[in-house]
């Protein structure tokens, strides 16, 4: 099993199985609302693949991340869709790409990743309930299922307000936080609309 970032090529492949995973109306849930018009995070965006013996790369787990915020003001990841392919469901490859892409998270200097899923499944990665009480999320949505996790301890402390889309400048600002201050502020004057 290769995991490797997602590419242009996989599009059509990662599809078919969320279609498999999900079902076809997947996206009519709230959560594509917040995804509608905003590239998800690249770096983050990871696929799982065999290669079977005539050379063709078969798509066996994805995963990915969307920039959203919190209040209005405070940056946060939505991880999701996640999904592996049935034959290997329960194998631990969709932990893999959670464990895989919570650390890549981490590293980027992400501090906030929000979620709306199994809590029991989820819980496993230290996603939880309680993390999300102050939060509120767009359209109809099982409260017990809207999870949160703080990559760096404290960062969900104070924090509430509803969960929204990003601006495409607000989705650069996270990844550009861990560049060196004056790297950052060069870079942001450049991807500021004028």
């Amino acid at each position: 099993m290769n995991i490797t970032p997602e590419q242009p090529r996989h599009a059509a492949a990662i599809e078919a199985l969320l279609d498999t995973a999900f079902g076809p109306d997947r996206q009519s849930k709230t959560a594509y609302r917040l995804r509608d018009g905003v590239a998800p995070i690249q770096e983050l965006c990871l696929v799982a693949t065999e290669v079977d013996a005539a050379g063709r790369e078969h798509l066996k787990g994805t995963i990915r991340y969307w920039p959203v915020t919190i209040g209005g003001t405070t940056p946060a990841l939505l991880l999701g869709p996640i999904a592996v392919a049935p034959a290997l469901q329960g194998t631990g490859l969709g932990s893999k790409l959670i464990r895989q892409t919570l650390n890549l998270a981490a590293a980027a200097g992400h501090r906030i990743v929000l979620l709306v899923g199994d809590a029991p499944y989820y819980e496993r990665f230290g996603f939880s309930r309680a993390m999300t009480q102050a939060l509120q999320f767009p359209g109809p949505v099982d409260l017990d299922r809207f999870l949160g996790l703080e990559l760096v301890p404290g960062a969900l402390q104070g924090v509430s307000g509803m969960v929204g889309r990003v601006t495409a400048v607000e989705a650069v600002e996270p990844a550009l936080s861990v560049l060196p201050k004056r790297v950052r502020s060069n870079s942001l004057r450049i991807a500021r609309p004028a």
